[in-house]
C-alpha cells in the first residue's frame, strides 16, 4: 500500500468517524430534555421537603393531643380511684 492508498483510506476512516459526531442540534435538544428532566425532579424534591414539614408539624399536633387525652385519662381515673 503507498502513501496515498493509506491517505486516502484514512480520509475515509475520519469520514465515518465524522458522520458518527453528534451536531450542535442535537446536543442542543439533547441537553434541554435533560435541562427538563431536571426540572421536574427539583419540582418533586421541593414538594416533598414542603410535605415533609408539614407532616412533621402534623405529627407534633397529634402528639401534643394524645399526651392531653393521657392526662385526662389520668384525671378521670383518679376521680374515679380505678388508678
Amino acid at each position: 500500500m503507498n502513501n496515498e492508498e493509506r491517505i486516502i483510506e484514512k480520509l475515509l476512516e475520519h469520514d465515518e468517524k465524522i458522520a458518527q459526531l453528534v451536531t450542535r442540534e442535537e446536543f442542543s435538544v439533547f441537553k434541554n430534555d435533560m435541562m427538563n428532566g431536571q426540572d421536574q425532579m427539583i419540582k418533586i424534591l421541593t414538594r416533598l421537603d414542603d410535605e415533609r414539614i408539614f407532616t412533621v408539624e402534623w405529627v407534633k399536633k397529634i402528639e401534643k393531643d394524645v399526651e392531653q387525652q393521657r392526662e385526662e385519662i389520668n384525671r378521670i381515673k383518679l376521680q374515679l380511684k380505678v388508678a
